[in-house]
């Protein structure tokens, strides 16, 4: 994997990653696409309404539905879904943690009930991999033990211990079987407990993966300890290598994670607020719902250029969403991520400026 660093202002960084399908400009937010689609919106609308470098897929809902073997045979993620950009595979360790009445503990891994069908199946660090060999994902993260925060300190120094077990198997394995374009991730845990996180960071980092992810926040710990983990994981992290905060998060998430020195995001935040009526806008968050805006001919924010900006009003995506016509979901969902692809990029513009810190609190006065 080709990761170049463009600069630095204090811990921010922008950098530069390349992959198989097109570079990605870091910092960057990706959007969930946890079916093989971002909900409500297609490949054309990601790669030309929204020029977004790479999105998501989860392996955990993939592998059971339609099947690593039928996308595969659809030629990967790309040809099945004609999204031509990069995709980055989740392990399915959330979905163990988020789906626990599901699942179990086993000796090499995860077993879990479909939450389709019932059956029994079992994830362990090579299968996941497998699976995302067959799905060909640009990036492939590796299974992890997630914990739900606050737990016992036994609790997370096993799980700690447990994931590096099984990022090892993981590389050994990937140095074997992995494709030419399938690069991979491992995944910081140990909850918020500072020596944890230093001791898995410390050991990740003695493996050469290609780049690495901070997990199991945003899982019931406060924002202050969430901040205050992050600033101290990114301080073992390699500094060639990018940085992931997954699940996270909030507008002031991503601020703040940037000026720690994160890379990489993903949110469902911005869509899920997106159908559910929240906009994001320079002026701060807008309702649709209001009242206010059943007779506006305005844009939902005149500082944006989305498409849907550029094309309908405020009383017509009021009328969408009080109508529930579908379209309202493309429409809002194209906004919002608009919104948060802009954040990014203008975070990224600053750092190369040397004026992270301006442009922080610039955004930060709004929300």
């Amino acid at each position: 994997m080709d990761f170049t660093l463009n600069g630095v202002d204090k811990r921010a960084r922008a950098g530069t990653l390349k992959l198989a399908h097109g570079v990605v400009p870091t910092p960057i937010f990706m959007p969930v696409g946890t079916q093989a689609s971002v909900k409500s919106l297609d490949a054309i609308d990601l790669q030309v309404h929204l020029n977004a470098p790479i999105i998501l897929g989860n392996t955990y809902h993939l592998y059971l539905r339609p099947g690593a073997n039928l996308i595969k045979k659809l030629s990967g993620l790309h040809g099945f879904s004609q999204f031509q950009g990069n995709f980055l595979t989740d392990s399915g360790g959330f979905q163990a943690f988020s789906l626990k009445h599901n699942t179990k503990a086993h000796a090499e891994g995860i077993v879990f009930k479909s939450h389709i069908d019932g059956s029994l199946h079992l994830f362990a660090p090579q299968k996941v991999l497998d699976i995302q060999y067959a799905l060909n994902s640009d990036i492939c993260m590796v299974l992890d033990d997630l914990v739900g925060l606050p737990a016992p300190y036994d609790r997370l120094k096993r799980a700690v211990e447990k994931t590096t077990e099984w990022a090892r198997a993981s590389l050994k394995h990937h140095q074997t079987y992995a494709g030419e374009t399938n690069h991979i991730f491992a995944i910081v845990q140990g909850g918020t407990d500072p020596n944890l996180r230093r001791q898995s960071a410390l050991e990740l980092g003695a493996l050469d993966f290609d780049g690495y992810a901070i997990g199991g926040l945003a899982v019931g710990e406060s924002a202050t300890e969430m901040q205050d983990t992050i600033a101290h994981t990114t301080e073992f992290l390699a500094t060639n290598k990018p940085r992931y905060l997954m699940g996270v998060g909030t507008p002031q998430d991503i601020l703040n994670a940037i000026e720690l020195g994160v890379d990489m995001f993903d949110c469902v935040m911005p869509t899920r607020n997106a159908r559910n009526g929240t906009l994001f806008t320079s002026l701060g968050k807008l309702s649709i719902k209001a009242r206010a805006q059943k007779e506006s001919d305005a844009p939902l924010d005149p500082k944006c250029g989305c498409y849907t900006c550029k094309h309908y009003s405020k009383a017509y995506l009021h009328h969408l969403f009080k109508a529930r016509e579908l379209l309202y979901f493309r429409l809002a969902s194209l906004h919002n991520l608009h919104f948060y692809l802009e954040l990014v990029r203008g975070a990224r513009a600053a750092i190369l400026r040397g004026e992270y810190g301006a442009y922080k609190a610039r955004m930060l006065s709004v929300y």
